[in-house]
């Protein structure tokens, strides 16, 4: 187990060209590879540099990288105006489509009674270790896995093994880890490295994967001072160690701890990264913690058009809503359409205020009547547009029309909270 290299700090700023470095020097220390998988992931994770860092992986290993699967989860496939532009002139004959509902292999199972222990007793059932058929048949000696660790409502900390069990993983995979993270309790998780669903996956690693040969190469991107997107760090290895000093890094530059509560947060969605309340509501996620009781939360989502990335997840956001944790637990206890889909069950949970906030949804493509249906507030996006212009205010404190607003220009670059409601 090695860490092939690692450099990142508060003030870094990384260029391209420290990045091609980088990740060059951890290739040449892997030695000769005959047959290389990438896995990044899609486009709603565009600022991770994960397109770049894998033009720069084709560079170095040219007609050697044969495969490249993007690590959708559940999420919408790539189309090709979205690997052009986040992967520039990668060959786009190289790219793959994830199946995750009928593509996957199932690696082992990770014992009900560990689920059990990690769970409080709330959950009784084992965990499949569900990877896409490609990772395991394909003939790879290599396994390239990036992504950008970032706070996350489901694992605690975003990415390492998560991109592989959860972006190339399968259904019940899927369902069962956010279930997990849902009920033991997202503002328990956000923010921390070592969680219930984070110890399944690395009780998966260590059991059941060892045999794969996956190297990750982990990134943390933040705000500078001058409200510019810049990498902090750079991590590279083939174990724990390298997410663990990226999580360590994004807790200094992607964690904003409030010393007091929010009254009102606006928070802008940006068209190209996010079209569905399934992204969108890390709107929701990640201000959480920093908002008052009664506080109201406004959602400028331009782009929204749908609930669900899946047309089966969106019927049954439509049909549940965003209820609160005691009545999606009753409903999965009754239904067994959202039984048999336990990340939708667990997304409805982790979208709703539970009655202690107001979430008001400004869509571009959805309506009022699809927006209350799931149970949400709705504005007209033009007229919030106009009273929230995103080209005026900035990041954090701003004052409108004499009322003072908390502003975020992308709830998924990091994590809010009241220093109080935190600990």
């Amino acid at each position: 187990m090695s860490l092939f290299f690692h450099a990142g700090g508060e003030a870094r700023e990384l260029s391209s060209a420290d990045l091609r470095q980088g990740l060059f020097r951890a290739l040449e220390a892997l030695g000769p590879r005959r047959k290389v998988l990438c896995l990044p992931p899609d486009f709603t994770r565009a600022h991770s540099r994960a397109g770049e860092l894998t033009r720069y992986a084709w560079e170095y290993y040219g007609d050697r990288l044969t495969d490249i699967l993007p690590a959708i989860g559940t999420h919408f496939p790539m189309t090709p105006e979205e690997i052009s532009a986040m992967f520039g002139g990668v060959p786009q004959d190289r790219f793959r489509v994830h199946d995750w509902r009928e593509g996957v292999v199932t690696l082992g199972e990770v014992p009900a009674a560990f689920l059990r222990e990690q769970s409080e007793g709330k959950l009784d059932f084992g965990w499949p270790a569900q990877v896409g058929r490609l990772l395991v048949e394909g003939g790879f000696d290599l396994i390239l896995s990036f992504g950008q660790v970032v706070p996350h409502e489901v694992i605690g900390m975003a990415n390492y093994n998560k991109n592989v069990f959860v972006g190339t993983g399968g259904a019940e995979g899927i369902n069962k880890s956010h279930y997990l993270g849902a009920v033991y309790g997202m503002e328990r998780i956000m923010g921390r490295a070592d969680t219930p669903v984070r110890r399944v996956l690395n009780y998966a690693s260590e059991h059941f994967a060892r045999h794969l040969p996956i190297v990750y190469v982990q990134t943390v991107v933040a705000k500078n001072p001058h409200g510019h997107l810049v990498t902090r760090g750079l991590y590279i290895g083939d174990d724990a160690e390298c997410f663990e000093l990226a999580a360590e890094l994004s807790l200094k530059v992607n964690f904003q701890m409030l010393d007091r509560e929010l009254r009102k947060a606006v928070v802008y969605l940006d068209p190209g990264e996010f079209k569905s309340t399934w992204l969108g509501n890390k709107a929701v996620y990640r201000t959480r913690m920093a908002l008052a009781d009664q506080a109201e939360l406004i959602v400028l989502a331009p782009g929204v058009r749908e609930f669900g990335e899946d047309p089966t997840i969106d019927r049954l956001i439509r049909k549940y809503g965003y209820a609160g944790t005691p009545r999606v637990l009753e409903a999965v206890e009754r239904n067994p359409d959202l039984a048999a889909n336990l990340s939708a069950a667990a997304h409805l949970i982790h979208g709703s205020s539970e009655g202690r906030f107001s979430i008001t949804y400004c869509p571009g493509h959805l309506t009022r009547e699809e927006i209350e249906g799931v149970g949400f507030r709705y504005a007209p996006l033009d007229e919030m547009l106009r009273k929230y212009d995103p080209g005026r205010l900035t990041d954090g404190p701003n004052l409108v029309g004499g009322e003072e607003i908390f502003y975020i220009s992308n709830p998924a670059l990091g994590l809010w909270a009241f220093r109080e409601r935190f600990a």
